[in-house]
């Protein structure tokens, strides 16, 4: 007979006790050391081979303190109730654009729990990179969000590949929306070597299935917001529309989702799951909407500025470091800003704090069931020679002597050529960009000098080439 899975309620103490149960491997982080880490060396072998066995891990469930928010008319029709705070879970809320969202939710007065199995941590440890902003562990984040909010967190700990432990964690919390960021989101992470091409597709596409799965069986008004990438749509010569084109051929017009041109196994598990997410909504009425969000940039939200435990991460490196972060640590330090190729690649950017206000728009304007929804979620398009241009001149105004020089260009992709995206429906719902200014460059690159001493030069270049991938996996040693 199948022994039930357990879940234990725990409120964090000054002391915090980890509670696992026997089965999936650990993925656990206490004052930013990695436990166990012997179990967590990533041979990104098939979940096949895993354990059934799950184990869950969670602060406790009671929100002393929020406010009530108001629901919309399409809220109050889904059966929504308007007594109490809506319940999000943020799938991947340890990272970058996760952590980041469910402080701002949280703030707002919904009920918020994060499901994570830490292993964007592990990825570190093993590549040998570091935030340049030092970050501490999940359990003291929100240790530290509840002493300065009086808002409680809770914490599901473990991998939404494991079917058994995500289902566990939707019955227990039964969110409103499901905010998915839990995936592997570096391209170039994804082109590294065999293993970590698979390990992508793998955790990406089955683990947003198996999101997909729990929504159906244990919350079916559960509204998924699911964050996708702009580069699903590749640099067509015509204009990019929000998810759907319309076009005649022979005669006869039809709306169909715009043609996909990814450019990495990263960007392919994204097109992947865009198509199962549209399929469900079809087959069993699940209401999704898919955030294609462009490259992000910033560190700060009011919520993670308010203590330095609740500090957000901030790569600079090749792998996981995006454009405009990683050229204000390059000016930092005093070195050349490092521009791929011709520098013509074009792009949508966004603010990290307009992150976090797309995901709450689209929660509080949930999609319809059966409808899957698309959003382009980014406020501005610069080219890599624009921001290279914009980080020179920001940083002349505060001494620093900003060089750029070219470098071959890791990737295979288009370095010069048109790139005109729409994205109107979020501003529709209420988007208020915060756009690239003086002042918040300023901002960025005090902020790198403030932290330089961590920087670690070595880091800086790119190190993964699309066309030389590698056979096997590369770690540093420990």
């Amino acid at each position: 007979m199948k022994m039930a899975h357990l879940i234990t309620n725990c409120t964090f103490s000054a002391s915090p006790a980890v509670k696992t149960f026997s089965g999936s491997p650990s993925y656990c982080c206490n004052v930013g050391k990695l436990q166990n880490s012997k179990s967590l060396n990533l041979s990104l072998k098939s979940s096949s081979k895993r354990e059934k066995k799950s184990y869950v891990t969670c602060a406790s469930a009671a929100v002393q303190g929020q406010t009530q928010t108001p629901l919309t008319g399409s809220q109050e029709a889904s059966g929504h109730s308007s007594s109490k705070p809506k319940k999000v879970m943020v799938i991947g809320g340890d990272g970058y654009c996760g952590w980041a969202t469910a402080l701002h939710l949280s703030n707002k007065g919904y009920e918020v729990a994060i499901v994570d199995n830490l292993v964007r941590r592990l990825f570190d440890h093993q590549l040998g990179l570091d935030s340049l902003t030092p970050i501490t562990s999940i359990q003291n984040r929100i240790r530290r969000w509840k002493s300065l909010t009086g808002k409680t967190i809770q914490l599901f700990i473990g991998d939404i590949c494991d079917f058994d432990f995500l289902s566990e964690a939707f019955k227990s919390f039964e969110p409103d929306a499901a905010v998915h960021f839990g995936e592997q989101r570096s391209a170039p992470y994804s082109m590294i070597d065999r293993s970590r091409a698979v390990y992508t597709q793998h955790n990406n596409v089955i683990g947003t299935l198996n999101v997909l799965f729990a929504i159906k069986e244990y919350s079916e008004e559960c509204h998924l917001v699911k964050l996708g990438t702009m580069g699903e749509y590749g640099t067509p010569n015509i204009d990019i529309e929000e998810g759907f084109i319309t076009i005649t051929h022979n005669g006869r017009t039809d709306t169909l989702p715009y043609p996909k041109q990814a450019s990495s196994f990263y960007h392919l598990s994204k097109v992947h799951d865009s198509h199962n997410i549209a399929f469900t909504c079809k087959a069993w009425g699940i209401r999704a909407t898919d955030l294609n969000q462009g490259v992000v940039y910033g560190v700060r939200t009011d919520e993670t500025a308010m203590h330095e435990e609740l500090s957000n991460r901030f790569d600079y490196d090749g792998v996981f470091g995006t454009a405009l972060n990683r050229f204000c640590v390059q000016a930092a330090v005093g070195h050349p800003l490092t521009v791929y190729g011709k520098g013509g690649q074009t792009r949508g950017y966004l603010d990290i704090r307009d992150t976090v206000q797309c995901v709450e728009l689209a929660i509080a304007n949930p999609a319809k069931p059966g409808e899957f929804r698309v959003f382009n979620q980014f406020t501005e398009q610069f080219s890599v020679n624009d921001l290279a241009k914009l980080v020179t001149a920001a940083g002349a105004k505060l001494g620093l002597d900003v060089h750029t020089k070219s470098v071959p260009n890791p990737r295979v992709e288009a370095e010069e050529h048109y790139y005109n995206a729409k994205h109107t429906k979020l501003i529709e719902l209420g988007l208020v960009p915060h756009l690239l200014s003086d002042s918040l460059l300023d901002s960025l690159l005090n902020f790198a000098v403030q932290y330089k001493d961590r920087v670690d030069n070595a880091q800086i270049m790119p190190s993964v080439s699309w066309k030389k991938m590698g056979a096997k996996p590369r770690t540093v040693s420990v």
